[in-house]
């Protein structure tokens, strides 16, 4: 079945009541049809067919489908007057938003400025989009170019605005998570990590996070701020606290505050891949961390009022739960086993069990 959509005909609203008759499903009928299940269902749920059984009342309900009262149903329909578009090219509405236009007004500017001025009156009010759609809706020639010329942009066609370009500007030649080593990929061994930032209220205040990939072992930094250079000394004195055979990768997004990745790097020895751009899914353990973390860091909080001692308090109470992932051991216990200490890994294993 191909993108475009046909009304059903007379003959086919014909199979739908022959094909109820038998008793056959809507997925049969739609294969009979070379129709979508859904197309059938929508056709008998629209024209009150029920299946085969008894009402509360104990009566039979009328479960028929009738072709030809659902023929003259959709007839009627398309006949109805449709709802009159709010912009309509000749109305006052138009003319107020035209003159508003010319004046260089944006959309947002002349919806805002509607509303103000018309408080109490419904019909002067019209959103952004509803004005984008009207010009964009437009028949394509000299009315339309000049419609469009309007706009600060003069983009010939609207484009989502999750396809242009980051506003925050892009960092250069970072290493791809597509170069990151297999090892890492596959998690089988301890030392590939996870970064992000925890952002608080504003962007204003934020908390570092880093998650080891095989252990989910986690560590929060207390940061100063957003900045690059606070990002730099955060994760430098966290990662100076891990023992050096367990640092060898970090994978983060294409944040900012990663632009001295390079510095990082020479300090801890840690090999730092970014992830694609919009490609959450490629720090998974990261970011299902975070919605861990909202727990505790509750988004538009001011996150700086949290001292190291109390993150790592946090921290440890993540570490010390356990994880379906790990077999219902905890992180803590995995990654004492990754340095080593299998003496401390059991006294932890032995705590949970009280």
């Amino acid at each position: 079945m191909g993108r475009s959509y046909t009304h059903l005909s007379a003959e086919e609203r014909a199979v739908i009541m022959l094909g109820k008759a038998r008793g056959d499903s809507a997925h049969a009928i739609a294969r009979t049809l070379a129709r979508a299940p859904s197309t059938i269902t929508r056709e008998l749920g629209r024209n009150g067919h029920r299946e085969p059984g008894r009402t509360r009342t104990g009566r039979p309900p009328s479960s028929g489908y009738d072709a030809s009262r659902a023929g003259q149903r959709a007839r009627r329909l398309a006949r109805k007057a449709r709802r009159v578009r709010k912009l309509a090219r000749d109305s006052p509405l138009w003319r107020r938003v035209h003159r508003l236009l010319m004046r260089c007004y944006s959309p947002q500017q002349i919806s805002r400025t509607l509303r103000r001025q018309h408080p109490a009156e419904p019909a002067w009010h019209v959103s952004h989009e509803t004005i984008y759609t009207a010009i964009y809706a437009a028949p394509r020639g000299a009315l339309r170019q000049g419609l469009v010329a309007l706009l600060r942009q003069h983009k010939c066609a609207r484009r989502p605005r999750g396809q242009g370009v980051d506003r925050r500007g892009r960092m250069h030649d970072l290493p791809s998570i597509h170069e990151r080593p297999p090892e890492a990929n596959e998690r089988l061994l301890p030392g590939h990590w996870e970064g992000d930032f925890i952002k608080g209220a504003r962007n204003r205040s934020s908390v570092g996070v880093l998650v080891c990939r095989t252990t989910l072992f986690v560590k929060l930094v207390k940061m100063e701020g957003c900045s690059a250079e606070q990002a730099l000394a955060g994760f430098s004195g966290a990662f100076e606290q891990v023992p050096e055979a367990l640092r060898k990768t970090l994978t983060y997004d294409q944040g900012k505050e990663m632009a001295l990745h390079r510095t990082l790097t020479a300090r801890t020895g840690l090999r730092i891949y970014f992830a694609d751009p919009h490609s959450p899914w490629q720090r998974g353990i990261c970011e299902n961390t975070n919605g861990l973390l909202r727990q505790y860091l509750p988004k538009g909080t001011d996150l700086s009022v949290h001292s190291q001692r109390t993150l790592d308090a946090i921290a440890s109470e993540l570490n010390t739960r356990p994880r379906a992932t790990l077999g219902y051991h905890c992180p803590a216990e995995m990654f004492m086993r990754a340095l080593g200490r299998d003496d401390l890994a059991q006294a932890i294993d032995d705590a949970l069990l009280l």
